[in-house]
């Protein structure tokens, strides 16, 4: 239905597809698929990519690439694809036909006919405020950590100007003379 989300999930082999870089893409016609979204490296795949009303989340370690199409408009139907790319070598995991029919949405995949339907767990607005909040613990903790570095070094060359200091003077002491 318009208006609506759905998710598609792609399978593939964690071990054979690690560096693979994964992708979600539109076919314009029969050999041309356009690019939609970008799944992050490997190091970052817990967070979501965005472009538009499409997010895209890879988890390695169980081997699901997990694409959602979020507020759908019938501009959005389609031929579509998960594939993984390294070096040039592209290899597609799931084709999927999305159609969407007076107010119906209906997904099917080549060879499953059941709709797949879900709700994105973290809206973009609330995902992007995660990420500023982090970043600003994260400036915070390291401008607190070059505070404290730059203290204990201007005590310690203090220390060590004051010790210098007092091995450079000598300890004067009053001359007096004894009369016997």
């Amino acid at each position: 239905m318009e208006g609506e989300t759905i998710t598609i999930s792609c399978a593939y082999s964690p071990k054979e597809n690690k560096w693979r870089e994964k992708s979600w893409c539109k076919h314009v016609n029969k050999t041309e698929c356009q690019h939609v979204v970008s799944a992050r490296r490997f190091w970052l795949q817990f967070l979501k990519k965005w472009n538009g009303n499409t997010s895209i989340a890879d988890n390695i370690h169980t081997g699901v690439l997990t694409v959602t199409l979020e507020r759908l408009q019938k501009q959005d139907a389609g031929l579509y694809q998960c594939k993984t790319d390294f070096l040039g070598e592209a290899r597609t995991l799931k084709k999927v036909k999305v159609e969407v029919l007076g107010g119906v949405m209906e997904t099917q995949a080549p060879d499953e006919p059941k709709a797949l339907h879900s709700i994105s767990s973290l809206p973009e607005a609330h995902f992007n405020a995660f990420v500023c909040i982090i970043t600003v613990l994260l400036v915070a903790k390291f401008l607190t950590a070059v505070l404290i570095f730059t203290i204990t070094s201007r005590q310690r060359s203090g220390a060590m100007r004051e010790g210098s200091h007092n091995l450079n003077q000598h300890q004067r002491l009053p001359l007096s003379v004894q009369e016997n």
